[in-house]
């Protein structure tokens, strides 16, 4: 069982930058693939970036790339995820979520485990 708890969120101006955290509970935490995730009001869920057990891939939504990272820190329990460029259509609760394989997955169905999210609401 892994506990997931987001933290960073916030409200921002168009154009500023936020960083995402998300602390797990779990001894195991070099072990699972971790994404980030978002959903804004009356929309699906959809992925945002994933990152491999030991950091050294990673993967993006086209919507993010060359703006968002993701990043670990694997000593720590944390998965992180910098934001830079934010826009108003970005305004979304952002959830970090766990899963097992080996492979970087988009699917919301692919991850086991996920947090209650945190509230990123970007200003124009």
């Amino acid at each position: 069982q892994v506990q997931l708890v987001e933290s960073g969120g916030g409200l921002v101006q168009a154009g500023d930058s936020l960083r995402l955290s998300c602390a797990a509970s779990t001894r195991t935490f070099s072990g699972y693939t971790m994404g980030w995730f978002r959903q804004a009001p009356g929309k699906e869920r959809e992925f945002v970036a994933a990152i491999s057990w030991s950091g050294g891939r990673t993967y993006y939504a086209d919507s993010v790339k060359g703006r968002f990272t993701i990043s670990r820190d694997n000593a720590k329990n944390t998965v992180y995820l910098q934001m830079n460029s934010l826009k108003p259509e970005e305004t979304a609760v952002y959830y970090c979520a766990a899963q097992m394989s080996s492979s970087l997955r988009v699917g919301v169905y692919d991850y086991n485990y996920w947090g209650q999210g945190t509230q990123v609401t970007v200003s124009s």
